[in-house]
């Protein structure tokens, strides 16, 4: 029980700190969120998400202070008040050794960089926090839908032998989420993908982590990735409801079941698994989790 309430107290700690990014975080209101005395805050925190809270806190500072610079025409001390940094100087230091580019230099080419992408604590412990709501079955509609994509290319990173995402996460580390979060010219938010045979050299794994850029995408491919063509397609899109963020697990289990299960001679296709990757969005309680499948016209 009392791992179960650590758990629970991280969270609260993670939900406050995305909540009050851009305020001052006392360690005195983390722990009023948590729970605790501020040491224990401290120490829990630490020892599940891996980083103190301030060390954590200030690379999701600095992750958010990036994509400002990516996306938007903001100047770097702009950026730096934003995300509490008392100076222009004090931001950059801090942005260069967790970044290894200046703020400036960044804001000018945006090649791309390692975020912080802390996942929630929840999802890492999914058992202890979802006992009690796994004794009802998660039941969900589900809306399917035939979307055109176009020829695009794909920036991607493989593992060895992963067919899916926890095995390729032991292999892969999870940092690369971040690096490909980063890339400015992504069509999409970065997916894992299950590779068509053709698309796999021997030796590698049939799941990947990836983001879609244009057709004409000449930028920078990050060391230990590769890049290649993407034919266009037709792909079936599943989407279920919206469902708590803690039950993220079954709610992937039973959509992939109902991809299993579908006919798609019944809305006049067939089913192209070797012209195409299969890919698979991030599973985010409040839009439902998404997976797409290649079709063909029959």
């Amino acid at each position: 029980m009392e791992h179960r309430d650590w758990i629970e107290a991280v969270q609260r700690m993670q939900d406050y700190i995305e909540q009050h990014l851009q305020e001052r975080i006392t360690l005195k209101a983390l722990a009023r969120t948590a729970g605790y005395s501020p040491w224990h805050s401290a120490k829990i925190f630490k020892e599940l998400t891996g980083k103190p809270p301030f060390e954590y806190i200030r690379s999701l500072r600095l992750t958010q202070a990036a994509l400002q610079l990516r996306d938007d025409r903001d100047k770097v001390a702009e950026v730096a008040l934003d995300f509490v940094f008392d100076s222009h100087e004090g931001f950059t230091r801090a942005f260069r050794k967790e970044f290894g580019v200046g703020p400036m230099e960044y804001k000018k080419a945006a090649p791309p960089i390692y975020l912080f992408k802390p996942s929630p604590i929840r999802d890492t412990y999914y058992p202890e926090l979802a006992k009690e709501k796994l004794d009802s079955p998660l039941r969900q509609s589900y809306y399917v839908q035939v979307t055109d994509f176009p020829a695009r290319k794909l920036i991607l990173k493989r593992g060895r032998g992963a067919e899916g995402y926890f095995q390729y996460v032991k292999e892969v580390g999870c940092d690369v989420l971040g690096l490909l979060c980063s890339v400015k010219e992504a069509l999409y938010e970065p997916v894992g993908m299950w590779l068509p045979e053709y698309l796999r050299p021997e030796g590698t794994s049939v799941y990947v982590q990836g983001v879609e850029v244009p057709r004409q995408y000449d930028g920078i491919v990050p060391e230990g990735l590769e890049i290649l063509d993407l034919p266009a397609c037709k792909m079936l899109i599943f989407q279920g409801e919206p469902f708590e963020d803690v039950r993220f697990r079954e709610a992937v289990r039973n959509l992939q079941s109902v991809i299993r299960k579908y006919d798609p001679s019944a809305i006049g296709y067939e089913w192209a698994d070797d012209a195409a990757p299969r890919f698979q969005m991030e599973p985010q309680g409040y839009r439902g989790y998404i997976e797409a499948r290649p079709v063909k016209p029959i």
